[in-house]
């Protein structure tokens, strides 16, 4: 979504007043000028009148001569005015534009002040309003209707959470009543080995749904969650320590590994869901890869953003349907699907977080084959190579 444009209205508003004051300076102008035929006439001395001529044709000689004057005078007043006018007018256009943008702009503030309100609130203040005060018109009905909105998902978000909270509890109490009913069949003395098996395979299938569980709590703290235990968290730290839970895994599937994650990629965030995220991050290269395959895992850091990247070898892969990954439950084909322990929620839960932290999350299909996943997030202020 593109940059809105701002101050469209303001200058609308802006045009529109200043063409009304205008139009009534026109008008009271033109009225003015139409009426003007009565302004007063300056006294004008009488000519003598020319010797040797009779005293009737003398006064009517004098008289035309005085009509010249009159209409002289006429004449000057009326291009005096009309000067006069167009200085007015060209001053009023001034005027009217300054006039309107006050206008406008004290119309338009409460609007701005409303918007820059709500821009401030999110999933994690949703308990603020607005609560703007003044008469009850049109911008305070706005105001209370978005007010209203803001309660309205605030009681949904902490409805959700409740639900999530307590449904993770009761699930997970049945499968801790499943894993104990199984243990109690295979002590038994001299257990079949048709009940050894059975066992074996319920175990993998509840180790996979107590995962799928673990991954929804996971993706419903990410994306509804608050973050209060925010502190300074070291990308590269977390992706070695990732890499050393996981070594059995990479020497299973003979991967190897390039690992260049520095310690100067600082962010500040939550260090349960970092490492979560960078967990995941790793999972999805080292179960989604072949065997033989290898893994680079390197760190960035600028005033901007720090980052981690983790790419892998493969086959190549269409970006369309790269870009569905984050999407729960999606993988690129049966090959993707991934072995025990793959609930497909790994890149659904680290988008999640990423989010969360108000970073970016970019998957780009390698041009030579493979995937590149890089998650962007804000640095922490005034970090140092090497400091925490």
């Amino acid at each position: 979504m593109g940059k809105p444009r701002s101050g469209t209205v303001g200058r609308r508003f802006t045009i529109l007043y200043a063409a009304g004051f205008l139009g009534s300076a026109i008008v009271l102008l033109a009225l003015t000028y139409l009426m003007s035929g009565g302004g007063q006439v300056t006294s004008v001395a009488p000519e003598q009148p020319p010797a040797g001529r009779s005293g009737l044709a003398a006064a009517e000689q004098q008289i035309r001569v005085l009509e010249r004057q009159l209409s002289d005078v006429h004449a000057q007043q009326n291009h005096q005015l009309l000067v006069g006018s167009l200085i007015a007018l060209v001053v009023m256009v001034g005027f009217s534009l300054l006039l309107g943008r006050v206008l406008a702009g004290r119309v338009l503030r409460p609007l701005r002040l409303i918007t820059a309100a709500t821009r401030r609130i999110s999933a994690e203040n949703l308990h603020q309003r607005l609560a703007v005060a003044g008469p009850v018109d049109e911008v305070k009905e706005l105001a209370d209707t978005v007010d209203s909105l803001l309660e309205r998902l605030e009681v949904s978000f902490v409805a959700q959470r409740r639900f999530v909270g307590n449904a993770a509890h009761e699930l997970r109490t049945p499968l801790a009543t499943m894993r104990a009913s199984l243990d109690v069949a295979v002590a038994k003395p001299e257990p079949a080995a048709q009940t050894i098996a059975l066992a074996g395979r319920l175990r993998t299938e509840l180790d996979r749904v107590d995962h799928l569980l673990e991954g929804f709590l996971v993706l419903a703290r990410a994306q509804h969650g608050t973050l209060a235990d925010r502190t300074r968290v070291s990308l590269g730290e977390l992706a070695r320590e990732a890499l050393t839970v996981r070594a059995a895994d990479i020497a299973a599937k003979t991967l190897t590994v390039d690992e260049e994650a520095r310690a100067n990629a600082w962010t500040r965030g939550s260090p349960a869901l970092l490492s979560r995220m960078v967990e995941n991050m790793v999972d999805n290269a080292i179960v989604h890869n072949q065997g033989g395959g290898w893994i680079r895992i390197s760190t960035e850091h600028d005033d901007i953003e720090a980052r981690l990247v983790v790419e892998t070898g493969g086959r190549v892969l269409d970006q369309g349907q790269v870009d569905r990954l984050t999407e729960p439950f999606e993988r690129l084909g049966a090959d993707r699907t991934g072995p025990e322990g793959s609930s497909g929620l790994g890149l659904t839960i680290v988008a999640a977080i990423v989010a969360a932290h108000g970073g970016r999350l970019a998957l780009l299909a390698r041009p030579e084959g493979g995937l590149r996943v890089v998650a962007a997030l804000p640095p922490a202020a005034g970090s140092q190579e090497g400091t925490p």
